[in-house]
Parts: C-alpha cells; sequence; structure tokens
C-alpha cells in the first residue's frame, strides 16, 4: 500500500492489499478519494469493506474521524465520557485525568451540543452500556463528530437505525466532514446520501461509479447472496 499526496485528494491508495492468516483479503486495491466525495463502499459480506476501511483510517489517521463496526464504547462509564474520548489525543493528560473525575463546563455544553444532533442529550450522563444498540450505535457516531476531523471513515456507521434516522445522521456526518467514506448495506440510503459507489467483490473493487448514473437493480448483484 501507498499513499499519495496528489492535489486535492484525501486519501490515495495504489495497488494496496491485504491479508489475514496468509489469506488474501484485498488485492490490487486503486482508490483515489478526493476532498469532499461522499463515497459509499459496497459489496457482500466478506468482500472486504471493512479491511478497506481499516487501510483507510490507517494509512492518515491525524486526519480521520472514525465510527467502527462496533460502537467500541466503554460501557462503565457515561455516554459524555465515551464522546470526550473523540478528542482524547488534543487534550492534555492533566485535563483528561480531570475531566474524569469533574468535567469542565465547556466540555460538557460542547459534548451536549453534539449529542442533541443525534437526538442523544437526554442520555449525557447515562452510563454507555445501558443504552441500546442504536443508542450506542448514535453514541459512536457522536464521537467521531466530536473528533471533528476532516475524513470520516464509517464502518456501517447507520446499520442499527431504521432509514430516516439513518439519513438524519449521515446528514450530520456530512455537515461535519469535509469528505465522507461510508462502508453501507441500505443501498437505497447510499444511493440518496453518497456522489459516489465503490464495490467491492472477493478483495476487489469491481465497480466504480457516479451514483446518479447508478439505480438498485445495477447494484443488486453486487450485494445479494451468491
Amino acid at each position: 500500500m501507498s499513499g499519495g499526496a496528489e492535489d486535492g485528494a484525501a486519501i490515495v491508495l495504489e495497488n494496496a492489499s491485504a491479508s489475514y492468516g496468509g489469506r488474501p483479503v484485498l488485492s490490487g486495491i486503486d482508490l483515489t478519494v478526493r476532498a469532499g466525495e461522499r463515497i459509499a463502499l459496497m459489496g457482500r459480506s466478506g468482500a472486504g469493506k471493512s479491511t478497506l476501511i481499516g487501510l483507510i483510517h490507517g494509512q492518515a489517521p491525524e486526519r480521520v474521524a472514525l465510527v467502527p463496526q462496533a460502537a467500541a464504547l466503554v460501557g462503565p462509564l457515561s455516554v459524555f465520557h465515551n464522546v470526550y474520548m473523540g478528542r482524547l489525543d488534543r487534550r492534555s493528560t492533566l485535563h483528561n485525568l480531570r475531566t474524569l473525575v469533574r468535567p469542565a463546563r465547556d466540555d460538557v455544553a460542547a459534548v451536549e451540543e453534539i449529542l442533541d444532533r443525534v437526538g442523544l442529550a437526554d442520555t449525557l450522563w447515562a452510563r454507555a452500556g445501558e443504552l441500546s444498540g442504536g443508542q450506542q450505535q448514535r453514541v459512536s457516531v457522536a464521537r467521531a463528530l466530536y473528533n471533528g476531523r476532516p475524513v470520516l471513515v464509517g464502518d456501517e456507521p447507520v446499520s442499527a437505525l431504521d432509514r430516516q434516522q439513518g439519513a438524519r445522521i449521515l446528514t450530520e456526518l456530512a455537515a461535519s466532514h469535509e469528505t465522507l467514506i461510508l462502508a453501507l448495506h441500505d443501498v437505497a440510503l447510499a444511493l440518496a446520501q453518497t456522489d459516489r459507489i465503490v464495490v467491492l467483490e472477493a478483495g476487489r473493487i469491481v465497480l466504480d461509479a457516479p451514483s446518479a448514473g447508478l439505480d438498485p437493480a445495477r447494484l443488486r448483484p453486487f450485494y445479494e447472496a451468491a
């Protein structure tokens, strides 16, 4: 894998590959994502989407906010503290330790504003582990919103939400992050919310086209069970 610095490019992968336990998962991946693009990664389960998400995040972690497939929350901690973790690396160790016990008023207000955007302002001090699956996913999204880096990479970030709620969350992500790269399984949502569709099959890119020129019938062979 190699990263590029092309003008206007947020992410560049050239002939990228990945394997686990000697088994190839991705091979020959050439992908350029330009700043401002909204991209949906699609394909059957096991096609390599999560692995590609990992490569993209690993290439430029200082510019990428991540919504992992699993919410990856610290269950015993409050929703506030889980969202606050989105900026841990940009605060001093002393500030972070103090926040565990007595959060600063400005930090609380900033996190509460983010939670309001995903419909969870009333959960600020609830334990993250006591929330429903859909609520936990929205907390994970809120953490990425709070992170605020220009590129948002999400691995099925709205899979636990209905289509209307998912569309609302994706709109919030687009409003806060310059570039979106999202693994999605909902074809209608992907076509409506992104401007480019990249389809993986058996670890290779088999389709890369503008969303405007596609419809569900064109994509159906790539996501139905083989």
